[in-house]
């Protein structure tokens, strides 16, 4: 076998389906692109069709394969539909990726209720819904499976300003944990790929001149991260044979961000 052939058969997904929620954005699209070019069909989930279109057209120009699905996913009813949609449409369920987020830069004692319950609807009860009905699905099919959460550095060590952002993507990285033991007897992985600081939609907000340079003055590598970069972390998470030992995983992609002290 060529080392070709040796890379191609280690992170081939050729024959997989692939549910990307959050698919939309910058850093799952990206992602989802990643898996379409190691030949997952990719299904990406999200509310915006429009640009959902603009990825699938790259994905398709690159010869991949995908197509859009519309979903809130803060309900059990909406996400029993959209794994429907899914085996109805392709057949078969083998790998999810949950990127749903909000965020907010609300001084803590000025976040009202509001903000708070509608950050944990969809940084927390998206993520515990879509792990548990395609959780199910994985583990009774009985041919494994790998769920993919993504978290956050602020799960990690929490940063300041986004108070009840770092709170819900801890209590990602504690859930994906607690599956990740609990399905491993079943050949399910649940992992958690951690991007450092990726400029996308979700935080451009509360990137100001100073967070910028506080942010680049605590990352060796003095740059932000490009959402291409998360591609490789998530096929090998992705992989059956790349990542068939790996479970219960942060994975942290974040130009050196979390080894640095002083």
């Amino acid at each position: 076998m060529s080392p070709s052939d040796y890379l191609n058969n280690l992170f081939n997904l050729s024959g997989k389906v692939a549910v990307v929620i959050g698919g939309t954005g910058e850093l799952c699209g990206a992602m989802a692109e990643g898996l379409a070019g190691a030949g997952a069909e990719v299904v990406l989930v999200g509310r915006n069709p429009d640009k959902a279109a603009a990825r699938l057209a790259k994905i398709e120009a690159a010869g991949g394969k995908g197509w859009f699905a519309s979903c809130e996913a803060t309900t059990k009813a909406n996400i029993e539909k959209l794994r429907d949609d899914v085996l109805a449409k392709s057949g078969r369920i083998d790998i999810v990726i949950n990127g749903a987020g909000v965020n907010s830069a609300t001084p803590f004692l000025d976040i009202p209720e509001e903000e708070f319950d509608r950050i944990v609807n969809v940084n927390i009860r998206a993520v515990y819904l879509a792990c548990q009905v395609f959780g199910r699905y994985l583990v009774e099919r009985g041919q494994g499976g790998n769920i993919i959460n993504v978290g956050s550095m602020s799960a990690i060590t929490p940063l300041s300003r986004v108070f009840t952002y770092s709170l819900t993507k801890a209590a990602v990285h504690n859930l994906s944990k607690n599956l990740a033991r609990e399905w491993a007897p079943k050949g399910v992985r649940v992992n958690i790929i951690v991007p450092g600081f990726f400029p996308a939609e979700q935080n451009r907000k509360i990137l100001s001149p100073e967070r910028v340079a506080s942010i680049l003055g605590h990352t060796p590598a003095k740059r932000f991260g490009e959402a291409k970069e998360l591609i490789a972390a998530t096929l090998l998470l992705a992989s059956d044979t790349a990542g068939s030992f790996i479970t219960g995983e942060e994975l942290v992609v974040d130009g050196g961000y979390a080894s640095m002290t002083i």
